[in-house]
């Protein structure tokens, strides 16, 4: 994977990961291998490796780290990726409580993006990886910096998506009505009738 590639070329020119530490969370060795050639792809010639929840712990522990990604699920009987940002976030360390944090999942249904929206992570990306959307997601992050939310029951990056919204493709829930305005599906209605939905009614009891 190259930004040669034109489909990354002018995202890639836009944001530089050369001098970022990226710490890759990935159980399975042959995915693990795939996410470590898009970074490289990317640029980023630092990254960090880890397998499981204590192995992600470890390194967060002995590196300061610019960004995360994390499969969802890890290793079986152990805490999850969804775990991990939780733990992440209430560790108190500074600066990588702090990390943005894509986690990754072939299972995107909507009760995990709401699991990864409520632990803490900035996005969740859809397997297979498409490195032209991963990109989009970092570069999404790096230009909107999503102020950090602390209370009893949540800590991360607040949950609510301010000014620009969310990136294309992205919205806050499954039903969500696109932005753009459509032409009219009827005639538009008479002032009349206008009122009379203003008028209150008797109720009947």
């Amino acid at each position: 994977m190259s930004l040669a590639d034109p489909s990354l070329a002018n995202l890639g020119s836009r944001i530089d990961l050369r001098k970022a530490t990226v710490l890759l969370v990935e159980p399975n060795n042959q995915a693990m291998d795939v996410l470590t050639q898009i970074f490289l792809g990317f640029g980023a010639s630092h990254t960090l490796r880890a397998a499981s929840f204590e192995e992600a712990q470890q390194a967060v522990h002995g590196n300061i780290v610019d960004l995360i990604a994390c499969e969802a699920t890890l290793q079986p009987e152990e805490p999850d990726g969804y775990e991990f940002v939780s733990w992440l976030r209430r560790s108190g360390l500074d600066p990588n409580a702090f990390a943005p944090v894509l986690l990754v999942s072939s299972h995107t249904s909507g009760r995990n993006v709401s699991r990864a929206r409520d632990c803490g992570a900035h996005f969740m990306v859809s397997k297979p990886l498409a490195p032209a959307v991963l990109l989009q997601r970092i570069l999404w992050i790096a230009q909107n910096n999503r102020t950090f939310v602390s209370c009893d029951v949540y800590s991360g990056p607040d949950r609510r998506f301010q000014n620009v919204g969310p990136p294309d493709g992205i919205g806050r829930r499954h039903n969500d009505l696109p932005a753009e305005v459509g032409e009219a599906a009827g005639a538009n209605m008479a002032q009349d009738e206008i009122d009379s939905l203003l008028t209150p009614q008797k109720v009947a009891r």
